[in-house]
């Protein structure tokens, strides 16, 4: 066995040994390992993905491929998973080969088919969050669905949330109550505020220690705790904003362009938007428009800003674009 995971999978010796270590009353010659290994290639499975399944149970590489393997992956390629995101799925849904097919994985696969209502969208949610397979969904995810609808979600944000972070319905009970309490409490968002299922989102995809590390990064701006709160109950995504770029744009529009925190914090789309793609090339467009006076009246940066590409490109690129041919050179080399 080890000499198999070695030379078949270049597995290193020690790992070998403790992977082979799980294995008991292995038969001589058993050609199973082969199949096995074969079948995983078939479908799409490189060496470091198979040893990501192997390691922490070998036994796997003694499955029977035609009556336990190939019917499990059936049933994802079923669904309309295929070549990459059907061997994505795979090697990051861990215990998914390992899981019964029927006592778990079909009816998991057909509540969602149920709650979801299409094959398609059963594939997005799987292809976002592999890990779903781990858990008999018709248990857990309803037990969670039926928390969020007593907490006054409506099953329309449920779905929407679903769709974006699977994962927090398959959490336990004693975690989603605390994150609720965290959003109400924390950050004042009321659960019929159409930002509550954003802030559990939010809440849900933070850990503590990392929340605390961007509140303080807000602070060290001069950010009040009525800031921030005001920020994140407009816009609680804010905060999933990576820190370096947090720290970037607080930056720009604070010292350079001497915003105020309650300002930005009224206007928490600014933080979302990328600083090199969108507002330093759109804030030099704007400028020249003002000092040209071209257009009769040049609005605010913010609405120059949160419009959509289309709208800039109409309302304040082409209807200049012979007077003041940098402003469509420096859109174009924005957009490249």
């Amino acid at each position: 066995m080890p000499e198999f995971l070695v030379n078949s999978l270049g597995f290193s010796t020690e790992k070998a040994i403790s992977a082979s270590s799980k294995v008991t009353c292995l038969k001589p010659g058993n050609n199973k390992p082969n199949l096995v290994l074969n079948f995983f290639k078939q479908i799409g499975l490189d060496n470091t993905q198979i040893k990501i399944l192997v390691y922490p149970a070998p036994r796997l590489l003694f499955a029977d491929v035609g009556k336990t393997l190939e019917p499990k992956v059936r049933v994802l390629q079923e669904i309309g998973l295929s070549g990459s995101d059907l061997v994505r799925v795979i090697s990051k849904s861990g215990p998914f080969l390992r899981t019964g097919l029927d006592t778990s994985i079909r009816p998991s696969l057909e509540y969602l088919r149920k709650l979801l209502g299409k094959d398609e969208t059963v594939a997005k949610v799987l292809k976002r969050s592999p890990a779903l397979l781990h858990y008999r969904l018709d248990r857990v995810m309803a037990r969670n669905i039926l928390f969020f609808l007593n907490h006054g979600c409506s099953s329309l944000d449920i779905e929407k949330l679903i769709l974006r972070n699977p994962t927090i319905f398959v959490q336990k009970l004693e975690w989603l109550e605390d994150i609720v309490q965290r959003v109400e409490k924390d950050f004042c968002i009321c659960r019929d505020s159409r930002m509550f299922y954003y802030g559990v989102e939010m809440l849900s995809s933070l850990s503590k220690s990392s929340l605390e590390m961007k509140l303080g990064i807000f602070r060290s701006f001069g950010w009040s705790d009525s800031d921030i709160i005001t920020m994140v109950q407009r816009l609680p995504l804010c905060l999933t904003t990576s820190e370096v770029k947090l720290r970037n744009v607080l930056k720009f529009f604070m010292e350079e362009l001497r915003y105020e925190s309650s300002y930005v914090a009224r206007h928490p789309t600014l933080i979302m938007f990328s600083l090199e793609k969108r507002v330093l090339p759109r804030i030099k467009i704007w400028q020249l428009l003002k000092e040209k006076q071209v257009i009769k009246k040049v609005p605010c940066f913010y609405t120059v800003i949160k419009c959509s590409e289309r709208e800039f490109l109409e309302n304040y690129v082409l209807p200049v674009r012979d007077e003041i041919p940098e402003v469509y050179e420096l859109y174009i080399k924005s957009r490249n």
